[in-house]
């Protein structure tokens, strides 16, 4: 059935279920004569952050009519209200809508909250509204309990000075007198993902090193138990939602073993999932390389660093291999033991003849609040540290050459990238993607400023001498190593003024460079296959 609404076009949509009615969000629309007086006063000048007329969200509820022979349905407005809605979820407890905001940019915590509507209010404006969360992160990814009573959330938590920055963790806000409780205490690693089990409990996703296995929750007051599963990477986990102890399906893979989506009898018999898709079975007929973690230590203070170390077919174990350095974006994100055929080309660089290193270094997820923590004050030297010493290593090993040797990274693996070509010679040619090379044009420009202040321990103007001690520009006179260079043009996270800037001053230097710039392209490259295929 399709229904006429307008111009209005739907952002979320919730519902009971019973179907009867459903809810949805839409983004605030200006009225014709709001819009003709904006322009009237602001003509062709962009007034910057100043609120638009109509600018917010607005909530929308369908009344669907299941009597009538023909199917028909009413729409109605809700609520008004002036925050950006990012999520909206029915909860028949207390007859409200729970919803998360945003802001316009990554600039201030408090934008980032739960708030709840009561339906049975009167008002349709913003004065309606209950503000439930006052924490320092960013609430996603809402889920109803199986009581009803309480709403589910991962936190991505970011200090601002009163909270430490930790890997995403699982809360759940109690709707009868709202507390808030960490789900999965005894777990040290990042929850990616989780499922409400049906009749109690919750299904955690979670990292710890280089794999993401399945634990399961029964209570509040539980520990999370880890369920025996396969080692790689388990992710899209769906349960049965109509009995306990049902059916359970997830997507797997692991650097050997395609992904492919998987059907478990229950979650006691992962290891007998059988697979219900053979989507890369062509992967299954090539040989493929082989894939294991490495570790070393950072000897200036012992702490023991793990990648992923991919052989060329055929050659796992061997010495004396040319070797790629292929660096994670995020920070906070990791290389998993996991075959990615998309964006990471590290299987495919590999199968070139490369053996090639991802390492997890200071700031990566799944190896506890502290070793993400440490990359604080020290952004790139710290990382950057433990990643040349993993390259020590593999020399020292025999594992690889130490005259052939190449660096690459996308978006912080790009910030990583600028910095080690001004920190060593060693490398025979760079690739930076979308990196940064001066942090305080840096953080003005890009869509994230939290970011990079956390990174930096403060503002710009707070802690300068961190700033420029990290910033790769002020060192290039050191570089020496052929680099090529990619950003999208409107790339908002991080700007391609930085590029440009890196591209100028390698040029200045004589030092080899190219700077592809793919036009109509925001930071994941994504918009064009033949753009990303490029890349």
């Amino acid at each position: 059935m399709s229904v006429q609404i307008g111009t209005v076009r739907p952002l979320f949509v919730t519902w009971p279920d019973d179907d009867r009615f459903l809810y949805f969000v839409a983004a605030a629309v200006w009225s014709k004569e709001e819009e003709d007086v904006h322009r009237a006063e602001w003509k062709d000048v962009i007034n910057y952050r100043q609120s638009k007329p109509g600018e917010g969200s607005v909530i929308y509820r369908m009344d669907i009519d299941t009597n009538n022979p023909v199917l028909s349905a009413k729409v109605s407005i809700v609520a008004n209200v002036s925050l950006l809605i990012t999520e909206l979820l029915y909860v028949p407890y207390g007859q409200q809508l729970v919803f998360t905001s945003r802001g316009r940019a990554y600039e201030d915590l408090d934008d980032f909250e739960i708030y709840s509507i009561h339906l049975n209010s009167s008002s349709s404006s913003s004065s309606s509204l209950s503000r439930l969360t006052y924490m320092e992160g960013v609430e996603q990814e809402l889920q109803l309990s199986s009581d009803g009573k309480h709403v589910l959330f991962r936190l991505w938590a970011l200090s601002s000075g009163k909270v430490q920055t930790t890997q995403r963790r699982l809360y759940s806000l109690d709707l009868t007198n709202g507390q808030v409780d960490r789900l999965g205490k005894n777990f040290d690693g990042l929850v990616t993902q989780y499922t409400v089990k049906s009749g109690g409990g919750v299904y955690i996703i979670g990292q710890l090193g280089l794999n993401v296995q399945i634990y399961t929750q029964e209570s509040l007051t539980d520990d999370a138990i880890y369920q025996q599963g396969w080692n790689g990477t388990y992710e899209r986990f769906t349960a049965s939602s109509h009995r306990a102890g049902g059916p359970v399906a997830f997507a797997f893979s692991s650097s050997e073993r395609p992904k492919e989506v998987y059907l478990a009898e229950s979650i006691d018999q992962l290891m007998s999932a059988k697979p219900i898709t053979n989507d890369n079975e062509l992967f299954t007929q090539r040989v493929l390389p082989q894939a294991t973690a490495y570790h070393w230590k950072n000897t200036a203070d012992n702490q023991v660093i793990e990648g992923v170390l991919h052989y060329p077919p055929g050659k796992f174990n061997a010495k004396n291999l040319p070797l790629l350095v292929l660096i994670h974006g995020g920070p906070n994100a990791a290389s998993l033991n996991e075959l990615q055929a998309t964006w990471n080309w590290a299987t495919m660089a590999a199968t070139e003849g490369w053996l090639v290193l991802e390492p997890n270094y200071r700031g990566s997820t799944g190896y506890g609040d502290k070793f993400l923590g440490e990359i604080r004050h020290r952004p790139l030297s710290l990382p950057g540290q433990d990643i040349l010493m993993g390259v020590d290593q593999l020399t020292k090993d025999g594992i690889a050459d130490s005259k052939r040797l190449a660096v690459g990274g996308y978006s912080y693996g790009g910030f990583l990238t600028n910095w080690l070509i001004t920190q060593t010679t060693r490398f025979n040619a760079a690739l930076s993607g979308a990196g940064g090379i001066e942090h305080v044009s840096g953080w003005g420009t890009m869509d994230l400023p939290l970011l990079l202040s956390y990174l930096h321990g403060g503002f710009p103007w707070e802690v300068p001498q961190v700033y420029q001690s990290e910033s790769p520009i002020y060192y290039m006179n050191r570089v020496r190593t052929p680099t090529h260079i990619v950003v999208g043009e409107n790339d908002v996270r991080v700007d391609a003024d930085q590029s440009f800037i890196l591209e100028r001053s390698l040029h200045y230097l004589g030092i080899p460079v190219q700077l592809l710039v793919f036009p109509n392209e925001g930071h994941a490259i994504a918009n064009f296959p033949w753009s990303g295929k490029i890349k």
